[in-house]
């Protein structure tokens, strides 16, 4: 059973320190959020599996980490300053301001008024000043990246030549973009500051490009079905030819139900677009328009490809997966979580995230507090532990609240050193899951762990 509603995990996400409002003590901040502890460890976690996927697990994917604040001109030739708009409305009688395209029959969602302004674009890039005089200088005005795909591809030439790689190959970046939403909102799902998982595929102009949309589309599926999240929740989105980003042939969206408890559930997880050759020819010095004149004129790079078996140059043609790291993170938290009534009539919550994913893989529980052999065991457990997964320690409670407390923080596994510790020098592992427990010996407890706490298999992408 996954979570009702976001309600529920923007609860359960404050009260255990995963996610936090941002500037609380100042009242807070509109859609700004701070990872606590556990959430810091759990996006580090989905960014992890999400590389090791990509850049470990395969041999046709390079990573590269672009600078935030790019050259403006990158953002002028990728379209973004012209194109880069959300449509905004004003609503005349409560002077709230929306999304034209989030308006549900024509009603302001804050006072029920059908009295709107004409519909007008606003660029959604966030805009900044560079130099020690930029209030000065109108050519000090820069832009805080709306996207990470624009540092791959102006990086493309150089990953190509430096690791000497051939086509098809992919680019892939982890890293934080901005946008001026208009309406931010639902939680973590939809903000202005926001980290992405992006790679670009780079394959030759006469690949088959819709088949690999498809296969990038399957090969998310999987990985997302590792990471824990029902298939059940996901949804593919075709999207229309009258919707596509001014660069994009055709672009299919996995949608997850982040709102189960809504007539329309489904939002955005995800988008697998199939690029063109658009961005490398539009950043590059050689290409020409209709006419013969340089698209490019301030380019001092030529972004092409040669091939060396047809001896032909081209510009490749790009399939983006573009995943969020905040959606994933929510979409994993909302599937993992379950109630589970004791025996005594009591509803726990267990957050049953996948073992890879867990901010704390093992927590070390002693017994008796006041017992300095049992204590002093724990904590040498824990220390024996530390350097091979993350593990607490923690005696501030009973060991029924403590279990409550792993449970619903999503812990694997907790460990009790009890009286018999001290005489057979083994410990007791119960599993968050099942609530089953069994004795292992201390010098078996690392290897033991580690077995059981292995990533869920998914299949080994092949090279496309």
């Amino acid at each position: 059973m996954p979570a009702p509603n976001i309600d529920t995990i923007v609860s359960l996400a404050k009260r255990r320190g995963f996610v936090f409002p941002s500037s609380e003590v100042y009242g807070g901040l509109g859609s700004a959020w701070d990872y606590g502890p556990l959430g810091v460890e759990l996006c580090n976690n989905v960014k992890q599996a999400w590389w090791r996927w990509l850049v470990y697990e395969r041999d046709d994917i390079e990573g590269i980490d672009s600078s935030i604040i790019l050259n403006r001109l990158v953002w002028q030739y990728s379209g973004h300053e012209a194109t880069f708009n959300d449509w905004l409305v004003d609503c005349r009688k409560c002077k709230g301001r929306f999304r034209a395209d989030k308006i549900v029959d024509q009603k302001c969602p804050a006072c029920g008024s059908n009295d709107w302004t004409e519909a007008r674009p606003f660029n959604t890039m966030l805009q900044t000043k560079l130099g020690a005089v930029a209030d000065d200088d109108p050519t000090s005005l820069a832009y805080l990246r709306p996207e990470t795909a624009q540092g791959i591809f102006i990086n493309f030439l150089n990953v190509q030549t430096a690791m000497r790689r051939k086509l098809p190959f992919g680019i892939a970046q982890v890293g934080k973009s901005f946008r001026n939403e208009v309406t931010p909102g639902n939680f973590i799902l939809r903000t202005r500051e926001f980290e992405q998982m992006e790679m670009e595929y780079f394959v030759s102009p006469s690949a088959e490009h819709s088949k690999l949309v498809d296969y990038w589309v399957e090969q998310y599926l999987e990985w997302f079905g590792s990471l824990g999240i029902s298939r059940e929740n996901l949804y593919l989105y075709e999207v229309p030819e009258d919707e596509l980003a001014h660069y994009s042939k055709r672009t299919v969206d996995i949608m997850y139900r982040y709102f189960p408890e809504r007539e329309k559930p489904w939002e955005e997880l995800m988008g697998i677009a199939w690029r063109t050759d658009f961005d490398l020819s539009t950043h590059s010095k050689n290409k020409l328009d209709e006419e013969g004149k340089r698209i490019n004129p301030d380019s001092t790079e030529d972004l092409s490809y040669f091939d060396e078996p047809t001896k032909q140059r081209f510009y490749p043609h790009v399939i983006e997966p573009a995943a969020g790291v905040n959606r994933t993170v929510l979409a994993v938290l909302m599937d993992a979580y379950s109630e589970r009534t004791t025996d005594k009539g009591e509803t726990r919550v267990i957050l049953k995230l996948s073992p890879q994913l867990a901010p704390i893989k093992a927590a070390i529980l002693p017994l008796a507090k006041n017992k300095p052999e049992i204590v002093g065991m724990a904590k040498a457990i824990k220390r024996s532990l530390q350097p091979v997964l993350r593990a607490v320690y923690d005696d501030t409670g009973g060991i029924g609240k403590l279990y409550a407390r792993q449970d619903e923080i999503g812990t694997p596994f907790c460990i009790t050193v009890d009286h018999q510790s001290l005489e057979d020098e083994a410990v007791t592992v119960r599993d968050r899951d099942t609530w089953e427990q069994e004795r292992i010996k201390v010098s078996d407890l690392a290897e033991h762990l580690q077995k059981r706490l292995k990533p869920y298999p998914v299949a080994t992408p092949e090279t496309s």
